[in-house]
């Protein structure tokens, strides 16, 4: 543990989810720390001070660990999850992948639009694809996820459109290297708690 009360952790390094008890990658997993109030508070960016313990990033195992009283287990002492905790997460986790590919799009490591999207894989640029949940399935289809890529579907037309300055986006993409990984790890968290794939590797 650091001198900040914060738990010493590296990428790369595992946790264990308080409900399954399984070990797995902190990129499947998300941070909870106690408030004073004795609040369980969910640490997204994983940089809140205090004893942090884990829960795999879904739905189901969340809404258990709030039903079962799981959180004391972890704290070690009495906690209380807040409510409407699992809303709280999943709204959380949709803004930082929002901020996240905005960042990246003022960087030019990201583009909207499915012509643009298309050039781009058909250059080989693209590490992660991006499309709307609820865009037409027919359309999206029309993409292909290269192999080694990564494949998303968690965000709406609407709050993929924040990331771009527009009303709604179905069609993006960014690239290798900047933002990606990280773009990757929180996408693939909020899928956990929306309920869907997070990979789609080689569809053409």
């Amino acid at each position: 543990m650091t001198r900040g009360g914060r738990d010493k952790t590296e990428d790369g390094t595992e946790r264990r989810c308080l409900v399954t008890g399984e070990v797995q990658p902190k990129a499947g997993l998300i941070r909870f720390v106690l408030g004073p109030d004795g609040i369980v508070v969910p640490d997204l960016a994983e940089k809140l001070p205090g004893r942090g313990f884990w829960l795999t990033a879904d739905r189901a195992v969340i809404e258990k660990a709030i039903s079962k009283g799981t959180f004391s287990r972890g704290a070690k002492t009495q906690a209380q999850a807040p409510d409407g905790l699992v809303e709280l997460i999943e709204s959380g986790l949709a803004k930082r992948v929002v901020e996240l590919v905005s960042l990246a799009r003022k960087s030019g490591d990201a583009v909207a639009g499915f012509e643009k999207v298309k050039d781009w894989l058909a250059a080989g640029r693209v590490k992660v694809l991006l499309q709307a949940s609820d865009g037409s399935e027919r359309g999206k289809g029309k993409l292909w996820t290269p192999e080694g890529a990564r494949w998303f579907g968690c965000l709406t037309a609407s709050e993929l459109g924040l990331a771009f300055g527009r009303d709604h986006v179905i069609h993006s993409a960014l690239s290798k290297g900047g933002l990606a990984d990280k773009i990757i790890r929180d996408a693939g968290r909020l899928n956990g708690l929306r309920g869907q794939s997070a990979i789609r590797a080689g569809k053409e």
